[in-house]
């Protein structure tokens, strides 16, 4: 099921909302919005990866039902911290999806990675609305998700702004005359450095994007542009648009979030702030609208738009990414891991800016990818993909 064939949700009284991820950057976003418009949400189930405290003084605020940890190290500071209170406490991957599962009208997908997988389709198994900043779920399953949103009459919902850009001018009754769709892209931090540069850029840098305020990871894949690559992926799923008419631009000013362009010569494009409480605001609300407290934006103070094309040579990650949704067979999912783990090998200093895409690559080409016809074969090449780029980063430090 694309996008452009979903209904609109009924719009009654306050939304039961849950937050998977809700002490990351998207789950921060999250709250601040549902703190200035309590009367329309009620919060029920939340959860974090291993910040206790934090998450603890997030259900305590917003008097949620239930509290979920990954991490089994941080589940005793968060029982001790919730004692005495309505919410109960819970811990482990088994309870995170749980919570996916616990009955809301709307649920926020934010946890980072391919970990956030089976939560998103627990979400999508309960037929609610569910607005997703996890693109990895599309990516390594995204036949999977779909089917499985066709099955339960799940309704998604992109968070990303450049999806959700897309979903807002996106014409779906006229879904036959779209020619293309136009992802744009920042450049990162890294726009205007040559690979030399790159080739001695540390984690701190990479981290510091200009425009956006994210977590480290998405940081990283921003630095790399693999975070494009990843949606044009999503992008192939999320919308009725073959894979060769997705483009990519590179915009600096981040104020163009993405672009539709019709067969009549039409471009719409949804602008606003670099600011993620836009897009998310427009799921939380949608198919209505809400306020919020972003900075408008203002084009006089703007001055001028940009638009370039990526240079390939110097970010090699959008031509891997396409290759790869391109060959299907799983090589999304080999690219996905292969990337999360030379990330987080990056940012342990184990290996170089630049050695990331060259991982991926290397990993594409060593791992024979397979069609992936339920979740258990997704975790099996995942598995082999991550066991190999883990060896490759190794060897290289």
């Amino acid at each position: 099921m694309a996008l452009s064939e979903i209904d609109q949700p009924s719009h009654g009284n306050a939304r039961r909302i849950s937050i998977l991820g809700a002490t990351g950057s998207i789950g921060k976003s999250t709250t601040d919005l549902i703190r200035r418009n309590r009367e329309r949400f009620d919060v029920v189930a939340l959860t974090a990866n291993r910040k206790a405290e934090e998450l603890a003084a997030l259900a305590i605020e917003f008097d949620a039902e239930l509290a979920v940890v990954a991490d089994p190290d941080a589940y005793p500071a968060l029982r001790e911290a919730l004692a005495g209170t309505q919410t109960e406490a819970a811990v482990g991957h088994e309870a995170l999806t749980q919570a996916a599962g616990v009955d809301a009208d709307l649920i926020v997908a934010g946890i980072v990675g391919a970990a956030g997988l089976d939560s998103t389709m627990a979400a999508l198994g309960q037929g609610s609305l569910v607005a997703l900043a996890n693109k990895e779920s599309l990516v390594c399953a995204g036949d999977l998700v779909l089917a499985e949103m066709q099955a339960s009459g799940a309704r998604l919902l992109p968070l990303d702004s450049e999806h959700n850009a897309i979903f807002q001018v996106f014409e779906s009754e006229n879904a036959g005359d779209v020619e293309k769709l136009i992802l744009t892209a920042s450049g990162g931090p890294f726009r205007t450095r040559s690979r030399a540069q790159m080739a001695a850029a540390t984690p701190d840098q990479a981290v510091a994007h200009p425009n956006w305020d994210m977590g480290h990871k998405i940081s990283v894949d921003s630095a790399t542009m693999m975070n494009k690559g990843l949606e044009l992926i999503e992008a192939a799923y999320l919308f009725p648009v073959a894979a060769e008419d997705i483009e990519v631009l590179v915009h600096p000013q981040s104020v163009v979030h993405s672009m539709v362009a019709y067969v009549d010569g039409s471009v719409l494009a949804q602008l606003g702030p670099p600011d993620m409480r836009v897009p998310i605001a427009h799921a939380l609300a949608w198919p209505a609208r809400m306020e919020s407290a972003v900075t408008r934006l203002d084009l006089a103070a703007v001055g001028s738009l940009e638009f370039s094309a990526p240079d390939d040579e110097r970010f090699p990650a959008i031509p891997l990414a396409r290759a790869a949704l391109m060959a299907g067979r799983g090589a999304t999912v080999i690219l996905n891991a292969a990337n999360e783990v030379a990330v987080e090998s990056f940012l342990d200093a184990r290996i170089g800016f630049l050695d990331i895409a060259e991982t991926v690559a290397r990993v594409l080409d060593r791992v024979e990818g397979f069609e992936i016809a339920s979740l258990e074969d997704f975790r099996s090449l995942d598995r082999e993909s991550r066991e190999i780029a883990k060896n490759l980063v190794k060897s290289a430090s």
